[in-house]
């Protein structure tokens, strides 16, 4: 069997000298030295200048909206997961979708101004598959109708442009590190910022809103994270490297085996790097997707539909809109199997079978 994807676990010996620190201090959680440790790492991995590691991307996004104090509308895009959609929903705003670039499958910015009322406060824009959105255009629009600007980099993680992280663009930028991602600490998500100001706040607000045992600053939550999470963060660290070079690997030999295939690529940032988190494909109909996906079934490889379907259709706390692009890729794109130690022969087999599909 071939899965859609595999999380990446380190040898358990090493994961195993990090336990054994936890279970010497018994120090589990509210931010103990090996969450502090990661964010460090992390903070110079990424080359930012502040960020906090967080319960998971969800709770990012939310905290992202609350430090914000956003009010009434938030643009944002229908083609992403629902946590996209649901966090600015959770928090008591009003998404307002506008539709995709058909070729980079981010939200397409000429579209942005005329979704723009007087009650707007922000774009929600998401790197789809970890492609960049174009931030300029992006920060251009804002800066001209005093909106602030989130960032979902949940597949992003150690994107560049122009030499500088995908990160540091917007106010505030979001990353996952769920067990799906090509770095992750089992559970987990980041906030990235630029603002001294909002870090001190989001960081009152990660812990209840604490300042002090008996005082308060923020109005908060629970978005810690634990020293087993962060354990797992570590150690995967000293293997991105490892991680990257050998999904790069794997998506040239798609690249190479699919050259004569016709369906669609992802077209990518002119100055942004890959981190090669996903093999999106746009296949010529719905019709053939479905084939695809039984015929690839039968021999036991399982590609995922992300994201399908558009969620300017089928969520209930949303009323249906129209984003004729979204649904007309939603309905055709599938993400190849891609993870660390996917075999060439079995991207080789899984090659085979769909263009043998499209040729007959």
């Amino acid at each position: 069997m071939i899965p859609i994807t595999k999380p990446f676990l380190p040898p358990q010996e090493e994961y195993n000298k990090y336990l054994q620190g936890i279970w010497k201090r018994q120090w589990l959680t509210n931010m103990g030295p090996l969450a502090s440790d990661l964010e460090m790492r992390l903070k110079n991995h990424l080359s930012v200048k502040h960020l906090l590691f967080v319960t998971n991307g969800t709770v990012a996004l939310q905290m992202a909206i609350k430090a914000l104090d956003l009010k009434d509308e938030i643009i944002t895009t229908p083609f992403s997961f629902v946590a996209t959609t649901s966090s600015i929903v959770w928090e008591g705003c009003k998404p307002i979708f506008v539709d995709i670039d058909k070729d980079s499958l981010n939200i397409d910015p000429n579209k942005i101004e005329e979704a723009i009322t007087e009650n707007t406060s922000a774009i929600l824009a998401t790197h789809v598959y970890g492609n960049p959105c174009d931030v300029e255009a992006i920060e251009k629009i804002a800066k001209k109708h005093k909106l602030k600007v989130i960032y979902d980099g949940a597949h992003a993680f150690g994107v560049q442009v122009k030499g500088k992280s995908i990160f540091d663009y917007g106010d505030l930028s979001i990353c996952s590190l769920h067990a799906t991602k090509l770095y992750h600490s089992i559970e987990g998500g980041l906030i990235i910022t630029k603002d001294p100001l909002l870090l001190k706040k989001l960081a009152y607000m990660r812990n209840f809103g604490f300042d002090g045992p008996e005082a308060f600053a923020e109005l908060g939550l629970n978005g810690k994270n634990s020293e087993f999470h962060a354990a797992m963060g570590l150690v995967n660290l000293d293997y991105i490297k490892e991680i990257h070079d050998n999904r790069k690997r794997i998506t040239e030999r798609y690249d190479e085996k699919l050259k004569n295939y016709k369906g669609i690529k992802q077209l990518w940032h002119t100055n942004g790097t890959q981190n090669y988190a996903y093999y999106p494909v746009v296949v010529e109909t719905d019709e053939l997707l479905h084939k695809c996906i039984d015929t690839l079934k039968l021999n036991e490889i399982f590609v995922r539909r992300y994201f399908y379907p558009s969620l300017s259709k089928v969520l209930p706390y949303l009323e249906s809109v129209e984003m004729p692009i979204t649904e007309d890729i939603a309905k055709r794109v599938m993400c190849l199997p891609l993870f660390h130690d996917l075999t060439l022969e079995e991207v080789d087999l899984i090659c085979r079978i769909l263009l043998r599909i499209q040729n007959n």
